[in-house]
């Protein structure tokens, strides 16, 4: 079969109708993300389909992944009513904010969503609201930086975890002044179309370089996606996180093979290292089958001796992001 756009939106409307058929409890469904961006949701082959369903009370679960082919599955969210009914506080949301704006709606008796999605789109692109969205970003990476440096452990996933979550908080405060938040998948390709848009092109380079990108060359990343791929053949399915859900795994190998044969195959980095990481902090500690990501977080130095190093480095990448948000905001009068 082959997979197309216009295919994977009739998954989509499927899936919802389904859903929805004599459950009172939703009252609405809305798709985001890839198939809503992008002409060609497909990396690799394959991609998800994210969709979002709100209830009028609290769900059972917050997320389930799905399976619908080998390449193809639904990452699906369940949400409150209640999480919703602030439009305005929404629109400077970052990530909520840009998520509805350029949402489709697919099931919406009530028209409840799309009041919201009217009121999250008015004046979206106005200065001082894109400046609302940067701003607390990097305003609590660097809170957490300063945690963070304090912090006694270095040697375990739950740092690095968070040292990745400092380092993402700070792209996408940088990247939201010219669009959507990052994916996963192309977090680093499209950060390199970000930043040139601003004229801060050096900037996709200082980024590779503080995730230890200058250490690694193709080959030895080929050897860490098939450590990887063995890692996610030693973990239960009951220990990971939906993230990197066993129906993800050819989702994310897919991904890796299109990186690396691309012309950026540093690019692999970010998707390898947040769900390798994940995987890793979802086992007993030092257990054996974590060890290869261990010896990989050590080589990139963002694991032992080096990383007061990198600490510092992320300290000047945060300045950095500070100084292009401030100027950015001066610049445009907000």
């Amino acid at each position: 079969m082959q997979i197309t756009p216009e295919t994977l939106k009739q998954f989509a409307e499927n899936t919802v109708e389904k859903m929805t058929r004599g459950n009172f409890e939703i009252i609405g469904a809305y798709l985001r993300g890839s198939l809503c961006l992008l002409e060609n949701p497909l990396l690799g082959g394959s991609t998800d389909i994210d969709l979002v369903f709100i209830h009028s009370g609290d769900p059972k679960k917050p997320r389930e992944i799905l399976r619908l082919t080998n390449d193809i599955h639904l990452d699906i969210e369940h949400h409150p009513q209640k999480d919703y009914l602030k439009g305005r506080e929404l629109r400077v949301h970052p990530t909520f904010g840009p998520s509805l704006f350029n949402a489709q709606v697919l099931f919406d008796p009530q028209h409840f969503i799309d009041f919201t999605i009217a009121t999250v789109r008015g004046m979206f692109h106005r200065e001082d609201h894109i400046i609302q969205r940067a701003r607390p970003q990097i305003e609590s990476a660097r809170s957490r930086w300063i945690e963070f440096q304090n912090e006694p452990v270095w040697n375990h996933a739950q740092s690095v975890l968070e040292f990745l979550g400092i380092v993402e908080q700070a792209a996408q405060a940088v990247t939201s002044l010219v669009g959507e938040p990052l994916s996963e998948r192309r977090f680093l390709s499209a950060y390199a179309d970000r930043v040139e848009h601003l004229d801060k092109g050096g900037m996709y380079a200082g980024l590779v370089g503080l995730l230890g990108g200058a250490r690694v060359d193709r080959r030895q990343l080929q050897g860490w996606v098939n450590a990887w791929d063995q890692m996610m053949n030693d973990i239960s399915s009951t220990q990971c996180p939906p993230q990197i859900h066993p129906h993800r795994r050819a989702y994310y190998m897919n991904a890796f093979d299109a990186l690396l044969n691309s012309n950026q195959p540093k690019d692999v980095l970010w998707p390898l290292l947040t769900t390798w990481t994940l995987a890793a902090a979802s086992m007993p500690d030092k257990a054996p089958e974590a060890q290869p990501w261990l010896d990989a977080c050590e080589q990139l130095g963002i694991l032992g001796d080096d990383m007061d190093e990198r600490i510092a480095a992320l300290d000047m990448y945060l300045e950095q992001v500070e100084q292009t948000v401030e100027i950015w905001a001066m610049e445009h009068g907000a």
